[in-house]
């Protein structure tokens, strides 16, 4: 993300001791679950809603999910979760994030690639198509960099 001026949503997250293992540090995969409360403030963020699109029986699973651990985060600490829109077309958007802790330590850098599916039959839908509103929003979020 560094050298980015895209829209870029925050969220912070206290570091609950339920989220850590026998060493004392943040489990790996409590950081997906910080991921999602990102994407889901950066929609809030946009003036969205994914409840309401779920509403109407589309729902947007993570395709793919990339990962870098780069520092511990301990019980007690503070999250603060970065999240922005890296990549957009009709069928498919990339969520960039980042985690940084409370002395502003980058811990890890992640991006999860979601899809558009009906819920009934998880069969994937355009979302420039579904959705042209929110589509354009995120366009314009994206773009603030370009």
């Amino acid at each position: 993300m560094e050298g980015y001026s895209l829209y870029i949503s925050e969220k912070r997250v206290e570091v609950r001791y339920a989220e850590t293992d026998q060493m004392g540090v943040v489990y790996h995969a409590n950081y997906v679950i910080w991921l999602e409360l990102g994407r889901t403030q950066l929609i809030e963020d946009l003036g969205l809603s994914y409840v309401e699109m779920e509403k109407q029986g589309i729902v947007s699973p993570v395709l793919d999910l990339q990962v870098t651990y780069r520092k511990a985060m301990r019980y007690g600490e503070r999250a603060l979760v970065k999240t922005w829109i890296e990549a957009l077309n009709p069928l498919r958007v990339v969520y960039g994030y980042e985690v940084y802790n409370d002395k502003e330590e980058l811990c890890i850098t992640a991006s999860t690639t979601n899809i558009l599916v009906k819920q009934d039959t998880f069969r994937p839908v355009s979302f420039k198509k579904f959705y042209p509103e929110w589509y354009e929003v995120y366009e314009k979020a994206k773009k603030q960099s370009e």
